[in-house]
């Protein structure tokens, strides 16, 4: 899985508000916070608003914080408002892609890529990575990463 700096700035970004709960928090702030170009996050919270991930409010009072409490928002919640689906192939969904022949079985490692990665995104919320408390399947897998490793005959 590749994430662009886009994504990570903006999981950075959605985490930082998490872990200001309602209050609103500035852009400057935010950028400190996460050492993210002020420029390049601008555009960030203008994409997580559209997403329905942010709010903000104009004058002295005002600023960013989240649109509903961040235990509600997944980590994939923010991908998508960023980049789209979670895994593509050429920009199509993996079980729309097919292949010729002895290849054909592709289109099957990628959905199983899909689903193992939206298990692990969708189970991880925002305030749960801004306080450190990540799910257990999340922590099990930290503890023992080989225990989940697909092994072969």
């Amino acid at each position: 899985m590749r994430l662009s700096a886009r994504v990570d700035y903006a999981l950075r970004a959605a985490v930082s508000l998490a872990g200001y709960g309602d209050q609103w928090v500035s852009a400057e702030q935010i950028a400190e916070d996460q050492a993210i170009p002020r420029k390049f996050l601008e555009s960030i919270l203008l994409q997580l608003r559209r997403g329905g991930i942010a709010v903000s409010k104009r004058g002295p009072e005002g600023g960013h914080r989240l649109a509903r409490p961040g235990e509600q928002i997944s980590l994939a919640d923010v991908i998508r408002a960023v980049d789209g689906p979670l895994v593509g192939v050429r920009g199509e969904r993996p079980e729309e892609v097919t292949y010729p022949g002895s290849a054909r079985a592709l289109t099957n490692v990628w959905v199983a890529l899909r689903v193992n990665e939206r298990n692990i995104l969708e189970s991880v919320s925002l305030t749960e990575v801004a306080t450190d408390r990540l799910p257990n399947a999340v922590t099990k897998l930290l503890e023992d990463p080989d225990a989940w490793v697909v092994r072969g005959p």
